[in-house]
């Protein structure tokens, strides 16, 4: 037998336990994700290259697959066109038989200082989430959970309905460094279980968290948790809850202070406490929530339009308007066009309302 011949008859198995990401819009391009289930090493492919990946079940050749691809794209697939997709398979070992592929060391960090740094903080941080996870499994049942997001959606409505009487209370604070002392210790606190949510969420799910630790820029120290793997669960249900668990969890917390505004008395000394408490906590979990990098809502608007690197490419796109590069922009679908000006748009108008409230509450607070 030939080698062309060879190659034809050639049928190539996926290996066991690779993953893939949903279809993501990227640029004018749509992209998957594709991931090494022994290295996780990850890369992208198109959509022509993933309709063909897909199907390589050690059953089919070129010539099984050749129709297939024509009636799904209009054209057959090219034998230097799939003797070039098995090549780039066989290097990433992602063919049964392949060896696996050797991993380049990562780019060194640059090395902590006083000012600036971080530091893993456990061994093994997937262990330690899955226990965190088996520990509060039974509170994240639906029948916890229900009512407890219930009672955050209360909360909202009372700290809207409140807050006048929430921002003048909190301007008492003036001249009191233990109660706003108190105030920063719970907000750390606050953020670093913030960032255990993560974590616990995607071992709810089926993710794995690669890293917990330490990230510091003086005079700022905040916990931090790396979850590797969620693009690659199933459905989008699993990815807005893992990036918005942290948010929620924030609210969650708030809610003994929401009880304890209500119970006060008008002349209560703790009121300014409180609602100082309520007022920074509640800017705390919901800023998370605001659609701009890096933050978790960022995340999660880019999980619900089923987008990659929806910041950076919105960026390249503005940039290719502005340069009259008209054959470019025309190379974008129309979804493309108006999400990246639409998301443009957006940002600069969050941007200009977040300084507006900003200023606003400041005034407030001052006054």
């Amino acid at each position: 037998m030939t080698a062309a011949a060879a190659r034809r008859a050639y049928r190539p198995e996926l290996r066991p336990g690779v993953r893939f990401s949903p279809p993501l819009l990227r640029g004018p391009r749509t992209v998957r994700l594709i991931r090494h289930p022994a290295t996780g090493a990850a890369f992208e492919v198109g959509e022509k290259e993933h309709f063909l990946i897909a199907r390589l079940d050690g059953t089919r050749t070129l010539d099984d697959l050749a129709p297939l691809y024509a009636e799904r794209f209009g054209r057959r697939v090219g034998e230097e066109h799939w003797n070039r997709l098995l090549g780039l398979l066989g290097t990433r070992g992602l063919l049964v038989g392949a060896p696996d592929p050797v991993v380049p060391a990562p780019e060194p960090e640059p090395p902590n200082s006083l000012w600036r740094g971080t530091r893993p903080m456990v061994r093994d941080a997937d262990a330690t989430t899955a226990r965190l996870h088996r520990v509060l499994r039974p509170v994240l049942r639906p029948a916890v959970q229900l009512p407890l997001a219930a009672a955050v959606l209360a909360l909202l409505v009372l700290l809207a309905w409140q807050a006048g009487p929430l921002v003048a209370a909190a301007g008492g604070l003036t001249g009191r460094p233990a109660a706003l002392a108190g105030i920063a210790l719970f907000l750390w606190f606050s953020i670093t279980v913030h960032e255990l949510a993560h974590g616990v969420a995607a071992q709810h799910y089926g993710g794995h968290v690669t890293e917990i630790g330490l990230k510091w820029r003086l005079p700022a120290a905040l916990l931090y948790c790396t979850v590797d793997d969620y693009l690659f669960l199933p459905g989008l249900r699993a990815k807005l809850v893992i990036a918005g668990a942290g948010a929620y969890l924030n609210m969650a917390l708030l809610l003994p202070f929401g009880v304890w505004w209500l119970l006060l008395p008008a002349g209560a000394a703790e009121r300014p406490f409180v609602a100082g408490l309520l007022l920074l906590g509640t800017i705390q979990g919901l800023g998370n929530l605001v659609p701009l990098p890096p933050l978790d809502g960022y995340r999660m608007l880019g999980h619900a339009l089923g987008t990659a690197r929806l910041a950076p490419e919105t960026r390249a796109y503005l940039a290719l308007r502005r340069s009259g590069g008209a054959e470019a922009v025309a190379g974008y679908p129309p979804r493309a066009r108006r999400l990246y000006a639409a998301y443009a748009s957006g940002a600069v108008l969050l941007v200009l309302l977040a300084v507006t409230a900003t200023a606003a509450l400041l005034f407030l607070l001052l006054r």
